[in-house]
């Protein structure tokens, strides 16, 4: 787990995390765009979850990526959370 959590650094790390996971530049992955237009799939999702509690230890569940469908706002929901 990480000392100091920001919403900034949790979203860079969501956008690097996801890039390796597609195997695109991380600059390539808007903070903005859905999951969707991402082309995150179902197992990419479970793969983020687990990484997010394992990183941040926060239970993030499913549910969740479908209420905050853009890594922006799962970033803001882990900040959120992580107090």
């Amino acid at each position: 787990m990480t000392d100091i959590l920001d919403q900034q650094s949790i979203a860079q790390w969501c956008q690097d995390y996801v890039a390796g996971l597609l195997d695109v530049p991380a600059d390539s992955i808007a903070l903005d765009a859905t999951f969707d237009r991402l082309g995150i799939d179902s197992a990419h999702a479970v793969a983020l979850l687990i990484e997010i509690e394992s990183r941040y230890g926060i239970d993030l569940p499913p549910e969740a990526l479908f209420e905050n469908p853009t890594l922006g706002a799962v970033a803001q929901y882990l900040f959120e959370h992580s107090s």
